[in-house]
């Protein structure tokens, strides 16, 4: 079988694997579809050094087969990809810090013991059986394959200091800021204001429950002074990725605000130490989820309380990949969530 796996800059070849067959402690799975996340397009557009588990990590599917030692899933049912439980033992564990497990850490990263040599643009992926979670019979395989980087956006606002009835800002309307601005309204905030320079983007925001969508820079500024009578919002969430966006999340923010930074930028990003000093913001950060957070984030998808479907813009092959992934890093896309279907 083969894999699209992004190899250098601009670059994505299709590398041919032996299928897979499952570790004892592992599974096998048929993907339907896997996203293309932001960390490919940065990946693509960069050439730096990219670990090839991860390339594709955004996957539903069925499992095919499963390993002797696996009780957990059957053959056929339906799973998402997520991050393994913590694992009880590690020396995070042990000192009672289970949400810092090393396990779930390196299997965040796909550096666990049965990381797979490709990510989820592939027929099949062998991963360990601790790494998926049974999909929510009230989704569909398109939805289930949008579960991981919605529930990204889920752990970070669980995690950041959003209180009911705060003005909070979300910086950055692609599919990570889409999610976050839906849990910052569900989990209670008073008025949601979403930034974001492209049209189509900002109109759906506005679409999803968004309060305000306006573009960065002086029509930012003025609305978010006219709301919070110039203090600025109680909480932004940095969704954009960029280097030069973490200043300007710290700028909307009020005195004795907060940051969320969510987006990873690829570099070094200039701040203004003082801003965050004279404001004594605080500042939160999410690199990924916990394993308990999938069934969550699920619940509240398959319930309507968080919409995926309109941020799924189009499903390419693996043989469009390349041409899709070249199209989201122009900056100019017109899309918001692209699928790759490996059976088309």
């Amino acid at each position: 079988m083969y894999a699209a796996l992004i190899t250098g800059k601009e670059t994505v070849e299709m590398v041919e694997f032996p299928h897979p067959t499952p570790a004892a402690t592992g599974v096998v799975v048929d993907v339907a579809f896997c996203g293309i996340c932001g960390t490919d397009i940065h990946a693509y557009q960069s050439g730096r050094a990219y670990n090839p588990a991860i390339c594709g990590h955004e996957w539903s599917g069925t499992v095919s087969a499963r390993g002797a030692d696996v009780s957990s899933v059957s053959e056929g049912d339906r799973v998402v990809v997520a991050a393994a439980p913590s694992c009880g033992s590690c020396t995070a564990c042990r000192r009672g810090q289970a949400d810092r497990c090393q396990v779930v850490f390196l299997s965040t990263l796909g550096r666990d013991e049965l990381a797979p040599p490709h990510g989820g643009f592939a027929p099949h992926i062998a991963v360990a059986a601790a790494r998926v979670v049974k999909t929510d019979p009230g989704l569909t395989d398109e939805q289930a394959a949008q579960v991981e980087p919605i529930t990204v956006a889920f752990h970070a606002v669980r995690i950041s200091d959003l209180r009911l009835g705060d003005i909070a800002v979300v910086q950055g309307a692609g599919p990570i800021g889409l999610g976050t601005m839906q849990w910052v309204r569900a989990a209670g905030a008073g008025k949601v204001i979403v930034v974001e320079p492209n049209p189509q983007r900002r109109d759906l925001a506005r679409a999803l429950g968004a309060h305000h969508a306006v573009t960065p820079g002086e029509e930012a500024k003025e609305l978010i002074a006219e709301l919070t009578h110039g203090l600025g919002a109680d909480i932004v969430y940095e969704c954009v990725g960029r280097s030069f966006a973490v200043q300007s999340a710290v700028d909307m923010a009020r005195r004795g605000g907060s940051m969320c930074l969510i987006g990873l930028a690829d570099g070094d990003a200039p701040i203004n130490p003082s801003t965050w000093l004279i404001k004594e913001i605080s500042v939160t950060s999410a690199l990924a989820y916990f394993h308990e957070e999938f069934e969550m984030a699920m619940g509240m998808i398959a319930d309507g309380r968080i919409v995926v479907e309109p941020l799924h813009t189009s499903t390419v092959s693996l043989a469009g990949f390349a041409d899709a992934l070249a199209d989201l890093a122009s900056g100019t896309s017109d899309q918001t969530k692209v699928l790759v279907n490996p059976n088309l």
